[in-house]
């Protein structure tokens, strides 16, 4: 398979397919609740986009990286979410909507941001500036085609088809999960010679950044009292970075073009996916143990609790 099919085809069909996923379980009162309830929402936005950054340039100036090298941490840095944290926060069986909705919001903002955060460090780590713009109707288009409408539809066949949408849900999650782990296993298998080296000149500092940022969001959201299924969310966000979008603002033509500030995203992608999915599959050996049925993003009231477990009966 080349790479170019890889990237151009079967990553988007993944990730539509995942996104199809997402929507089978959720309803428009999903997103009413952190309209009505929006402190989990607010929280992830600050981590993603004020704190992520900080912390990106704190571990970019203290590890001995290239200039090259620091600037990729940088827009890694500045690229959070991703249909990755959706799909491990389903798994985890946290907050998915609240998951979505960071996912998406950020996305839009970054358009904005990620010009400001890759410019800053370029004057910084390089001693020059770049003028990065990002194309914004292509932007929206890709985040409306991979994120909204596969959403979208999987929403319409549960309201109007649900016995359909809960017989295939499962389905659909394992088939999505078949062939992310079919991209993870070419990438390695493409890039098998340099991993090692790409490795040993950023493993260090991306998996240091990807721990911190977990902690990160836990931190924050236990700060804020919120319940566990939005902490959980908050967790797998604040700490699952778009590695997709850093690695194309890095090499892609159209942006900085320059491959050597793609290698921290790719190792990132590589980390983040096996701490994300461990975390994901520790939250779900707890469900024995522990009340990990989502509910509503800053509500924990016994009586709201119990509403929402008979609205989500699924996830016990």
């Amino acid at each position: 398979m080349e790479s170019s099919f890889l990237t151009a085809v079967f990553l988007p069909l993944t990730l539509f397919i995942i996104m199809l996923g997402m929507g089978l379980g959720l309803k428009i009162s999903d997103f009413k609740r952190i309209v009505v309830a929006p402190k989990a929402a607010i929280l992830g936005l600050i981590a993603q986009l004020v704190m992520l950054p900080i912390m990106g340039f704190v571990l970019a100036s203290i590890f001995p990286l290239t200039p090259e090298l620091a600037v990729g941490v940088m827009i890694l840095s500045a690229c959070p979410g991703g249909a990755t944290s959706n799909l491990m926060t389903y798994i985890a069986r946290g907050d998915v909507a609240l998951s979505i909705f960071l996912t998406a919001i950020s996305s839009l903002i970054t358009i904005f941001t990620i010009p400001l955060v890759v410019n800053f460090s370029m004057q910084v780590f390089v001693g020059e500036a770049s003028a990065l713009q990002l194309p914004f109707l292509t932007t929206v288009t890709q985040i409306a085609v991979i994120t909204l409408i596969p959403v979208s539809l999987g929403m319409l066949l549960n309201h109007y088809a649900p016995r359909f949408a809960a017989s295939v849900e499962k389905s659909v999650k394992w088939l999505s999960l078949g062939f992310l782990g079919l991209i993870i296993a070419i990438i390695l298998y493409q890039e098998r010679a340099n991993i090692v080296g790409f490795f040993v000149q950023v493993g260090g500092v991306t998996l240091t950044l990807n721990v911190i940022t977990m902690a990160l969001g836990f931190v924050i959201a236990a700060l804020g009292k919120l319940n566990r299924s939005a902490t959980k969310a908050l967790t797998i966000e604040v700490g699952i970075q778009n590695g997709t979008l850093a690695i194309a603002v890095a090499s892609a033509p159209i942006f900085l073009n320059n491959p050597t500030m793609a290698i921290p995203p790719a190792i990132y992608s590589l980390i983040m996916d096996v701490t994300g999915f461990a975390f994901a599959l520790w939250c779900q050996g707890q469900v024995g143990t522990l009340n990990l049925t989502p509910t509503l993003p800053g509500d924990g009231t016994p009586e709201k609790v119990a509403m929402q477990r008979s609205s989500n009966s699924d996830d016990k």
